[in-house]
């Protein structure tokens, strides 16, 4: 049977931002149950594991009793029909964002035809921001308040001392 009123919100999350967090927080206000699906993305190479950042959206959501996190290393089209979900949720910064995200969800509809795709636009203090960015502020020691949910900043900051005593010792 499928739920209706289940959706996914996919992601690389490394590390999950401000932004992302609000995209959650609001779709889990408009569906009874949000999954947020850790998946892994070949083009990527992850400050955090899979485990690490699963970790990290549980802690930034446990006040949040409709949001499940899991991870996958599936298609996000076949995702969704395991799990009797046919919305996906998207969140968008810019109008560049638009073209790449109208492809997937194309894309994932040809593959599950049951697969709506939900654009949720960021809210205009969160159009700027990427995880890529916050990992490129972190590396220079900047003030992360803001950019990232409080109970992970020292999850960042941690990492990024790590692979520098990492990179010194090569």
């Amino acid at each position: 049977m499928t739920n209706m009123k289940t959706a996914i919100y996919p992601g690389s999350f490394d590390p999950v931002t401000s932004g992302h967090l609000n995209i959650i927080r609001r779709a889990a206000s408009v569906f009874d149950e949000l999954i947020v699906c850790v998946m892994v993305n070949a083009g990527k190479n992850p400050m955090f594991t899979l485990a690490e950042r699963v970790d990290m959206i549980r802690r930034v959501t446990a006040d949040l009793p409709n949001v499940t996190v899991d991870c996958s290393e599936e298609l996000l089209a076949e995702y969704a029909r395991k799990k009797g979900s046919r919305v996906i949720v998207k969140g968008l910064r810019a109008g560049s964002d638009f073209e790449n995200e109208f492809q997937m969800a194309m894309i994932n509809r040809k593959i599950n035809p049951e697969l709506d795709t939900m654009f949720l636009t960021a809210e205009h203090q969160f159009t700027y921001l990427s995880s890529s960015t916050v990992k490129e502020l972190a590396a220079y020691g900047a003030d992360l308040t803001g950019f990232l949910p409080e109970t992970i900043i020292q999850d960042v900051r941690d990492r990024i001392k790590k692979n520098r005593k990492e990179e010194i010792n090569k």
